[in-house]
């Protein structure tokens, strides 16, 4: 019983010292950890779907014409090198109201360069045998884009995608400056009144996460496209 008692003792001293690596900390707050992590995935997911979802269209356009890629590929790039700090800023002065869709809108604009290189790769990696082979068949442009282009195009579509989303899980920690980012919320305010646990939890929490998530879609696309690990090999 004492031995416990000791090594309870021990484990709270962690938090009267400011401790690095301190359990009793992740113990007694992990329900705010929680609570950042399922907000830092929200905002991860919904940036990743939402670049997918504007630059999915904008590669099959591109994948076409050399002018669509150039100017579209020209514009992510501007947009890129605009500083996280700066974008969010700029996104409230264009009329967008504040609140998560602020990050989740940002970071998005971030995803469009990688998402858009990595749909155009693919979409013109396919074939030309296949394409002439499904024009053959008498499928039409856009059934021939759904069931032949497309799939064909997935693991570079994929590869994009995972790329995306472990560089959004990184940068969801700079909406932390205005309330929402996640993780990124607990590594902020961590920093403001010096609490190294905090700050060394949320930031473990951060890169793990980005970890968990690369190895699950990896995952997802060996099971989505079997054809493409069989070529590999």
């Amino acid at each position: 019983m004492s031995w416990s008692v000791h090594a309870t003792s021990v484990a709270e001293s962690c938090l009267q010292r400011n401790a690095w690596v301190c359990p009793a900390y992740v113990r007694t707050r992990s329900d705010i950890l929680l609570e950042a992590l399922v907000e830092h995935v929200w905002l991860t997911f919904g940036a990743v779907a939402l670049g997918l979802v504007v630059a999915l269209p904008l590669g099959v356009l591109a994948s076409r014409s050399q002018l669509v890629e150039t100017g579209a590929s020209s514009i992510a790039t501007v947009l890129y090198t605009i500083p996280s700090l700066a974008m969010f800023p700029l996104l409230l002065a264009v009329g967008l109201p504040f609140g998560p869709s602020i990050v989740v809108v940002g970071l998005a604009i971030y995803t469009l360069g990688i998402l858009l290189r990595n749909i155009v790769v693919g979409l013109r990696g396919v074939p030309e045998d296949t394409l002439d082979a499904a024009t053959g068949m008498g499928l039409s442009a856009r059934r021939r884009l759904w069931s032949v282009e497309l799939p064909l195009a997935l693991p570079a579509i994929l590869a994009g995608v995972r790329i995306a989303t472990v560089s959004t899980v990184a940068l969801v920690t700079v909406g932390g400056l205005f309330g929402f980012g996640g993780l990124g919320n607990r590594i902020i305010t961590g920093q403001q009144t010096r609490f190294n646990a905090e700050v060394l939890t949320a930031t473990a929490m951060v890169v793990v996460l980005a970890l968990v998530l690369d190895g699950l879609l990896l995952l997802l696309e060996r099971r989505v496209t079997p054809w493409a690990r069989g070529r590999a090999a």
